[in-house]
């Protein structure tokens, strides 16, 4: 068997929101390092200077290619920047994954305005500008992917209200520009995160709270980092060629459950009674 050429060689990639707020591993973190092991040339892009340099730092540790580049992506200019920076060093820009997300509280009673547009400016703007900026240089390499990181919570409901309505808004963006640039042999796509433990969620995490968040969903395992990386790898790789306007829940299948139809207590208490009536 011939040896496997590496998935992405040849591509070179932006990912926004390349560092990790924390120690441990992101889910741009893990996008970044699977990129390169990949082949990739990989632009890590973060607001925080040593968040990105920790990540490139391991990928050059492991032989790989990546470059640190500091950006507020809700920034056009710094969005255009971005973008250029990556054709400037590595000659071509192939791949964006949009991954800069915040979260928010309260519902429509409660939500705080600012902190809406706050919330809208980081998980939906920054997405268009970045777009913006890098499908010109695609269109000149002959096509691209672009993957949006959205959330089960833009695809079921959820709260907080700002927060859900911004990853439903991403749903809604990946179909749009997927139609709009696909003759551009640009293919855009989205992932829905279930509940994966990273280092943002660690900061705010009870023990309890993460087993039950562990529990809620059919596999009943705990997804990290890696799991939203591996998605990542495989929409910008060419063995999804064909594949352009998904959003790809990677959530152990939480999406497709509710409290009454995913419940073992509920089950279990059902089967006892067929066995009881046979």
């Amino acid at each position: 068997m011939p040896e496997r050429r590496p998935r992405l060689e040849g591509k070179v990639a932006v990912v926004t929101g390349g560092g990790s707020i924390a120690e441990g591993i992101g889910n741009g973190k893990a996008t970044s390092v699977l990129f390169a092991r990949e082949g990739a040339k990989v632009l890590v892009v973060d607001i925080i200077e040593e968040a990105a340099e920790d990540t490139v730092r391991m990928i050059r540790e492991e032989g790989g290619d990546a470059s640190v580049f500091v950006a507020d992506v809700t920034n056009s200019d710094d969005c255009y920047a971005m973008c250029q920076a990556a054709v400037d060093r590595y000659g071509r820009l192939d791949i964006l994954v949009n991954n800069v997300g915040i979260s928010s509280r309260g519902d429509v009673l409660s939500l705080d305005i600012e902190e809406w547009d706050q919330v809208m400016d980081v998980n939906v703007k920054s997405i268009v500008l970045a777009s913006r900026a890098a499908i010109p240089h695609m269109i000149r390499g002959g096509g691209g992917a672009i993957t949006n990181l959205s959330s089960i919570a833009g695809l079921r409901a959820h709260s907080p209200l700002a927060y859900s309505v911004s990853k439903t808004a991403i749903v809604g963006i990946t179909q749009t520009m997927a139609s709009d640039h696909g003759r551009d042999l640009i293919r855009v796509n989205a992932i829905a995160p279930g509940q994966v433990y990273t280092p943002r969620m660690e900061m705010r995490m009870t023990d309890s709270l993460r087993d039950l968040r562990v529990t809620t969903a059919p596999l009943g395992t705990e997804g990290t980092a890696w799991d939203i990386g591996y998605a990542n790898l495989y929409l910008a790789s060419d063995e999804a060629r064909w594949v352009t306007g998904v959003t790809l829940s990677v959530d152990a299948g939480l999406a497709v459950t509710t409290p009454a139809t995913h419940n073992r207590e509920r089950s279990e208490a059902m089967e006892q009674a067929k066995q009881q009536q046979q």
